[in-house]
């Protein structure tokens, strides 16, 4: 059998984000958005994800950041009250946690 790169790394985005969905506390403590560029998770994304990040510099209480491959794609949403993780999986599936 064979399987294509982009279907593995598919696969890999899928794992990862899962893994960051069951425990999102371990993954979204961050003091700044340098933090979250440097943090040593994001590298266990495929090569060819692509990350963006606003929010908590200069005195800003909430965080917006993004990791995408493909039409895949993680969203951090970090608020002071409420938290919350969407997760679109390679199959379209869209999964939401509050924490």
């Amino acid at each position: 059998m064979l399987l294509s790169l982009d279907v593995y790394k598919q696969q890999q985005f899928d794992l990862i984000a899962a893994k960051i969905m069951a425990e999102p506390k371990q993954y979204c403590e961050f003091s700044s958005v340098s933090d979250f560029y440097n943090a040593a998770w994001l590298k266990d994304f495929p090569q060819g994800s692509q990350i963006s990040a606003t929010g908590l510099d200069d005195g800003a209480e909430e965080f917006y950041a993004v990791v995408q491959f493909k039409q895949q794609y993680l969203k951090f949403d970090i608020k002071e009250s409420l938290s919350a993780l969407i997760f679109q999986d390679m199959n379209g599936n869209v999964f939401k946690r509050n924490f």
